[in-house]
């Protein structure tokens, strides 16, 4: 053991990005040793025997040797063993507040990708006013707590750190679905609220021209390095790399551009 925990992830991946902000909010980026795996091959035999067949990810190795899967649990225990002030609220009342809230976000991750990997124009409207009314029911939440404030509390906490890689994600929802809250007052709090969480300096550790090059499969309907009809090379493949890429076309409903036209195939 190299005396570090290990996260076994995809370097892209939001549930991975909640321990990066974490990490870099109490500045012990070099306490985590990030292994990536590349979800466009067959899983390594040697993780597969660690996580005991396990295929989801991120999965952390504690320095002694377990195992702990799922991002928030991972989140959650890094928070607590880790030196200096959780992120998580040390009073009771506040931290059941902030668990309510986190426990929203399920459905509001599941909203966004089944949006994104739509194929059917004809539901189109139904993905939006769904994803539309867990945004309104955010904004309910955070009027009842704060209503006033930016954040949930009094600064980015543990719900921030749990939201804000899934609003980055959904950058291919603004991309490839041309979203964009309403300009209605029933969204300002939540707008306010997400819009802060993004600029945060703890949470730069992706960009919208990635998440949109490296998502192009899913918004074809394509999730977790599956390969589209017609295509030899995942949108998720590291080589060539993400920036050397021309930026994706917009229309996901008319087929995928070939491998050539992504810059998927080698100069």
């Amino acid at each position: 053991m190299s005396g570090k925990f290990i996260i076994y992830h995809i370097p892209v991946c939001p549930f991975s990005q909640r321990i990066e902000i974490l990490l870099a909010l109490r500045g012990l980026t070099d306490a985590v040793e990030f292994r990536v795996v590349d979800i466009t091959r067959p899983r390594d035999p040697e993780l597969l025997a660690k996580t005991r067949g396990t295929t989801a990810l991120p999965v952390l190795e504690t320095p002694d040797g377990r195992i702990i899967k799922e991002s928030l649990v991972i989140l959650r225990y890094l928070d607590e063993v880790l030196p200096g002030g959780a992120l998580r609220r040390s009073d009771p009342a506040g931290h059941a507040i902030e668990s309510m809230l986190i426990a929203k976000e399920g459905a509001f991750v599941t909203a966004g990708y089944l949006y994104v990997m739509n194929q059917d124009r004809s539901q189109r409207a139904a993905h939006l006013d769904r994803l539309l009314g867990l945004y309104r029911g955010l904004y309910d939440f955070l009027v009842e707590h704060n209503p006033t404030g930016t954040w949930l509390f009094d600064a980015f906490g543990l719900a921030e750190a749990v939201y804000t890689p899934i609003f980055k994600r959904f950058w291919f929802l603004d991309y490839y679905e041309d979203f964009a809250l309403p300009d209605d007052p029933a969204y300002d709090r939540v707008r306010a609220w997400r819009t802060a969480c993004m600029a945060h300096p703890a949470t730069g550790q992706v960009s919208e021209e990635e998440i949109v090059k490296l998502y192009y499969d899913y918004a074809l309907g394509a999730g977790n390095g599956a390969l589209v009809e017609g295509r030899t090379v995942s949108s998720f493949s590291f080589e060539p790399d993400w920036k050397a890429r021309p930026w994706p076309p917009r229309n996901k409903y008319d087929g995928s551009a070939s491998d050539a036209a992504l810059g998927l195939l080698p100069a």
